[in-house]
């Protein structure tokens, strides 16, 4: 059997790049003892940086993203590393409706954005995620539970902006053991750069705030 190629995935412009957040949740990814044949989903998969790291580990690796650009670059990103992903092209779980996972692996947009309540369009989807920033945040709190097996666990990376206390207190309702286990503070992007009055305005980011906080939260499914 050949060695398997480390390589850096390709994102081109519309595919969103492994940034801060995708290190943050690929750190927690390699924590969790997953065994080699775990059944894996990797949703809003973008450049399928994270797919592709479970699927070296020798996981049996979904990828899904709404964008059929992603889905062409995940789907060149794990040829290229020389490695097996399932790659779907849909709205979060809708491909993989009925299927279960030990581990499903979530990096949604979750930036409050202005605008009111439209949908965003174009790469924009892949960060602003409404006024709150939990347009797809508490739909994977409602409904990521049903795709975990028995001692799952799902891996979701968010801002501080955008509420980690409620996206617990959802889990947690919901029937997992849900809790944050990894945090990061980063330099503002453009994205938060471009929003930071706003931002203020709005009472989410303090006047001596000058960083980002990450938060990778763990909720795994009893047995």
């Amino acid at each position: 059997m050949g060695t398997r190629r480390s390589v850096s995935p390709m994102a081109p412009p519309g595919v969103y790049a492994p940034q801060e957040d995708t290190e943050l949740l690929a750190g927690a990814l390699s924590d969790e003892p997953v065994p080699p044949d775990a059944a894996v989903l990797d949703v809003g998969t973008g450049s399928g940086a994270l797919a592709v790291a479970a699927a070296r580990r020798g996981c049996r690796v979904t990828a899904v993203d709404v964008s059929w650009r992603a889905v062409g670059t995940a789907r060149l990103n794990a040829l290229r590393a020389g490695v097996p992903v399932r790659v779907r092209r849909g709205d979060l779980f809708g491909p993989v409706r009925g299927e279960s996972f030990d581990l499903v692996l979530a990096n949604p947009p979750y930036v409050p954005a202005p605008g009111g309540p439209s949908l965003p369009r174009g790469a924009a989807r892949a960060w602003d995620a409404g006024a709150d920033g939990r347009l797809v945040l508490d739909r994977i709190c409602r409904e990521g539970k049903a795709l975990l097996r028995p001692g799952g666990v799902l891996l979701l990376v968010q801002s501080a902006l955008s509420g980690p206390e409620l996206t617990v207190g959802h889990l947690r309702a919901a029937g997992t053991k849900a809790a944050v286990i990894r945090r990061r503070h980063i330099s503002f992007g453009p994205v938060l750069r471009a929003r930071e009055r706003w931002l203020r305005a709005r009472g989410l980011l303090a006047a001596a705030d000058d960083k980002e906080e990450l938060v990778v939260i763990r909720a795994e499914l009893p047995v």
